[in-house]
Order: C-alpha cells, then sequence, then structure tokens
C-alpha cells in the first residue's frame, strides 16, 4: 500500500485543505502485509472523519491501512473541520467541496476508477451522516454507503432533550435556516428516496447516544423501501466499536473484485 498525505488548493473553499489517501499497490515480498489486486484505476472508498477529527484519524485510529491491502481498494479521507459537511450558513462550502470538487480532484491527481459500482462512501458519527447524505443526494454516484454512529436525525438535535447538537456549531452551519424536510434532512431525503438509491449500512452500538436517531432513520428507509443493512449491537460512541464496524462495512461492500473471485 502507499500512503499519501495531500495538501492542496481548493477552488470551492477559497483556501489550502489536505486529504489522507491509501492507495492499492503490488507488493509480493513485503513481510506482515497481504497485497490485493493493483489495478490501473482501482475502486475507491471516501471515507469521512467525525465532528471533533480531522483527516488523520482513521489512521491513527483504527488499522484502515492494513484492512483495505487485501482488497485493492483506495481509500480518501477528505478534511471537513465541523462542518457536517454542509454548505456553511456562516463558515465555507464545503457540500459543494465533498460532493463536486473532491472526485474530480482526486482523479486528477490519482489513477482511480470513476464508476459508479466501483465508488463507496462511509463515515462515523457527523461523517455517518455525510456519507449517508452524500450517497442520497447523489445516488448515481456510488454502489453503496455506509454509517457507524451517523447522526442520521440531525434534524432532531437541535432541540434535542438531553443532547442537543453544540449551538454554535448549529449557528455555524445552518444559522436560522430550516433543517427539517431539507436537504440536510437525512430522514426527508430517505423519505423521498429513488429506485436508483445505493443499499445502505446503518450501524450504532445499542449504549450510543445516537442510537435513537439511527432507529428513527432506518424506520424510514425501511418505510421507503430502500435497501439497508442493519448492525444494532451493543456498543458505545468510541474507537474500539468503529475499528470494529469498520471491518464490518469492507465485508459487505460490493466490490467487483471480490465478486468475480466467487
Amino acid at each position: 500500500m502507499a500512503l499519501v498525505r495531500c495538501d492542496f488548493f481548493s477552488e470551492a473553499l477559497g483556501l489550502n485543505t489536505s486529504m489522507q489517501v491509501i492507495l492499492p499497490a503490488p507488493a509480493t515480498s513485503q513481510i506482515g502485509l497481504a497485497s490485493g489486486p493493483a489495478g490501473a484505476d482501482p475502486p475507491v472508498l471516501y471515507l469521512l472523519h467525525g465532528l471533533t477529527d480531522d483527516e488523520s484519524i482513521w489512521l491513527r485510529r483504527t488499522s484502515i491501512e492494513r484492512y483495505v491491502a487485501p482488497l485493492g481498494l483506495a481509500v480518501v479521507m477528505p478534511r471537513a473541520e465541523r462542518s457536517f459537511y454542509a454548505d456553511e450558513e456562516h463558515g465555507n462550502r464545503f457540500w459543494t467541496f465533498l460532493a463536486d470538487e473532491l472526485p474530480d480532484v482526486c482523479r486528477s491527481f490519482f489513477r482511480l476508477s470513476d464508476r459508479r459500482e466501483d465508488t463507496f462512501v462511509a463515515g462515523l458519527s457527523m461523517g455517518g451522516y455525510g456519507a449517508v447524505k452524500w450517497a442520497l443526494r447523489r445516488p448515481d454516484r456510488f454502489a453503496a454507503a455506509a454509517s457507524l454512529s451517523g447522526s442520521l436525525n440531525v434534524a432532531h438535535r437541535r432541540d434535542h432533550p438531553t443532547r442537543p447538537l453544540n449551538p454554535d456549531v448549529w449557528h455555524t452551519v445552518w444559522g436560522d435556516r430550516p433543517v427539517a424536510g431539507r436537504d440536510d434532512d437525512t430522514v426527508a431525503l430517505v423519505r423521498a428516496a429513488g429506485p436508483d438509491t445505493p443499499p445502505l449500512y446503518v450501524a450504532c452500538g445499542t449504549e450510543d447516544f445516537l442510537h435513537e436517531d439511527n432507529l428513527a432513520f432506518v424506520d424510514a428507509a425501511r418505510g421507503q423501501g430502500v435497501p439497508v443493512t442493519v448492525d444494532f449491537s451493543p456498543g458505545d460512541h468510541d474507537w474500539a466499536y468503529w475499528d470494529a464496524k469498520i471491518q464490518d462495512v469492507l465485508a459487505w461492500l460490493p466490490l467487483r473484485t471480490r465478486a468475480e473471485a466467487h
């Protein structure tokens, strides 16, 4: 595997930003790491961070590089601050950066597949929300999307009686504009999802404070007939849970190389 830290200028953000990228590389003599196929244009997983983290966190808290090595899968981990992957009311255009600019930037820098069947997105907490939102708003781009402990009922979080979203974060991201029923409301998005919606994977620990949000989202997805794989096993909002569950997500992804092997 090759690990690249990429610092680049974003036109959407109007500033320099960073991403970490894992790229498949053939290695027949490397000790202790199995290598998978390394084709000319590998499939890609966009892997999104949570509210208090950055583009380095998946590498620091999990063994994601080792987990994807035998899969021949590239992983792109962008920086998104505390934006909820939205065009912020009092900040920057992180939705535009993520959804419109980042895939083109990545393909201009690296040889990655641009086919829908080779493109996936996943994330944790705020990143789980971002992953699902991206897949629901751009269903033609992804073959699958996964959320780990995602904030999947964010409209409910503003006035939550026990665990509301930080009001400063809410003000920066959404200001006074409504969220419920709009493009940043994943429950509303999944209730309006069409037949081209990619399969979803939703995992959240039963001890997690976001468990009820995930229940609401899954109920809405099932009501709309959206294909959703659900894992509500014991666990909390922590890296022990996410390190285990990202391995389950990788096993679930419909990678063409894996399908062809069978």
